[in-house]
């Protein structure tokens, strides 16, 4: 799990900006789903073409908030990564040709094929969940996947966001589902990146313009009790994202 914390240069913009630094007191568990992403074979098991060492390290919390959420009624839903061949080519060869090294290419390819993602064996599922498989970096861009859709039809107007890569595929995801007026959380310790530095700057520019950024036991206390935030003063001390977003959320 990453040890990161927002900057204090980043707070003083916010709360001089809104007066507040999280967005939402409250969340409606019939109107938030959790959204987890990439958390397949590919980017979580050792030696994998494209592994994230930390997405390993939030298995735990990330069991920990999909249990806690399907107790209050709240949908999982989880979006796995896949591309395939088409012929000599790809479904995403701007990104296969570019982005991969040829070293690696021919592995990504194989290791991201249509109808062998599964969810990583660590991660607990359960038979009420939904899997959507998407082909883009956002799971909410136009044709990347049939989410929006299924967000829609259930009536959800909140998503929460864990999984991996943070500046990747989930901030990706959550800036798509912002301008699609969605609101938006980053679930901060469920979520992992290649180094705490990008965890952070991603959670950064999420908090200050695409959503709000809470742990799991926050996101659960506003479910609970639909709780007030104070509003903070100019000079909150900063606090680690693992532990709390932002100071005591009382």
């Amino acid at each position: 799990m990453h040890q990161t914390q927002i900057r204090r240069e980043i707070l003083d913009r916010v709360l001089a900006r809104r007066g507040r630094v999280h967005w939402f007191d409250t969340l409606e568990a019939a109107r938030t789903a959790v959204l987890v992403i990439d958390m397949q074979e590919t980017f979580c098991a050792p030696g994998g073409p494209a592994e994230v060492p930390s997405a390993r390290g939030i298995i735990g919390s990330i069991n920990t908030l999909t249990a806690g959420l399907r107790m209050r009624g709240v949908p999982v839903i989880w979006v796995l990564h896949a591309n395939a061949r088409r012929g000599s080519a790809t479904d995403w060869d701007l990104f296969f040709n570019y982005v991969v090294a040829d070293d690696v290419r021919e592995r990504t390819i194989e290791s991201l094929a249509p109808g062998r993602q599964r969810v990583w064996g660590d991660l607990v599922t359960a038979p009420q969940d939904l899997t959507i498989t998407k082909n883009r970096y956002s799971a909410l861009i136009a044709g990347s996947s049939g989410l929006e859709r299924e967000l829609r039809e259930r009536g959800i107007d909140t998503v929460l966001i864990a999984g991996t890569k943070t500046n990747v595929c989930c901030e990706a995801t959550a800036r798509d589902a912002m301008m699609l007026d969605f609101k938006v959380v980053m679930v901060s310790d469920c979520c992992a990146a290649l180094s705490d530095h990008e965890h952070q700057a991603s959670l950064e520019t999420i908090i200050q313009q695409f959503g709000d950024v809470l742990t799991t036991e926050e996101i659960f206390a506003r479910l609970d009790c639909g709780s007030s935030l104070q509003v903070l003063d100019s000079r909150p001390a900063p606090v680690r994202l693992a532990k709390s977003v932002i100071g005591d959320s009382r």
